[in-house]
């Protein structure tokens, strides 16, 4: 089950990229993704269908917010024993991908630069590094550095789409425990949810999401939003985070971040 409001022109993404370059720092981004397990009580007949690396029975939240927590598309219906690495290689967004029906703008420089770099959705270390992909370097790093630069500016971006999450399971509460649901009303119930949310943000955000709710930060300091206070939510489940890299878009990668601090602009 997938709810589609994906930009279909390059400007309509432009757009999207401006938001995240603007207030969230990173240029060229179009999009943040991430996936969540919902928790539910064990499917009839169902046998090992649903059960998840955390040994509960799931189906999972594949998704991309925009950077004003909106969603562009969710891909619910996935059954949790698929490795979290497959959930996105059986999504609709990696077909899409595959077969360039995505629409991204075309690559251009960033400011300040020659080279051209491609437009690209952030994701974290569940998902492979693709073209138009970015994931945060593995490892630590020294203060400073591009490595480091770069995955601080990734991490602020991508607390885009944990506050959505945090968001949905914060006001909707029947995403507060395991969902005693069998999968095709569970999606129903999800899908639900997301379109309520995408309206009320779209035209009662102040009252639907108050600014204590999400995370913010001033100066530096990162002031945690209040639906993080919430310890009782167990029907959400993260994707495993299994480092997972890609040689050849890691060295490509490299060619345009890791250069002089005087050509950098993040």
């Amino acid at each position: 089950m997938i709810l589609f409001q994906l930009p279909t022109k390059p400007l309509e993404w432009m757009q999207i990229c401006k938001v995240f370059e603007d207030v969230w720092n990173l240029p060229h981004c179009v999009g943040d993704m991430d996936g969540k397990h919902i928790v539910l009580q064990s499917p009839r007949k169902s046998g090992s269908e649903f059960f998840n690396y955390k040994t509960h029975f799931s189906i999972v939240l594949f998704a991309v917010v925009d950077g004003n927590y909106n969603f562009v598309l969710a891909d619910v219906g996935c059954q949790g024993r698929i490795s979290d690495g497959g959930i996105f290689n059986n999504s609709k967004l990696h077909a899409m991908m595959e077969d360039n029906t995505l629409r991204l703008p075309v690559p251009t420089e960033l400011p300040g630069r020659q080279m051209k770099v491609p437009y690209f959705i952030a994701a974290d270390s569940a998902f492979l590094l693709r073209e138009n992909i970015m994931k945060p370097y593995s490892g630590d790093h020294v203060k400073g550095s591009y490595q480091r630069i770069f995955n601080n500016r990734l991490s602020r971006a991508r607390s885009v789409v944990k506050n959505t999450f945090g968001i949905l399971s914060s006001v909707f509460r029947v995403l507060r425990k395991p969902m005693l649901l069998e999968p095709e009303k569970a999606k129903l119930v999800i899908m639900t949810i997301i379109h309520l949310h995408n309206c009320l943000r779209r035209y009662s955000s102040n009252v639907y999401t108050s600014q204590e709710l999400l995370d913010s930060e001033e100066d530096g300091v990162l002031t945690e939003g209040s639906w993080r206070n919430d310890v009782n939510m167990t029907s959400m489940l993260s994707l495993q985070r299994v480092p997972r890299r890609s040689s050849v878009y890691l060295q490509q990668s490299e060619r345009f971040i890791c250069k002089p601090a005087a050509a950098i602009h993040f």
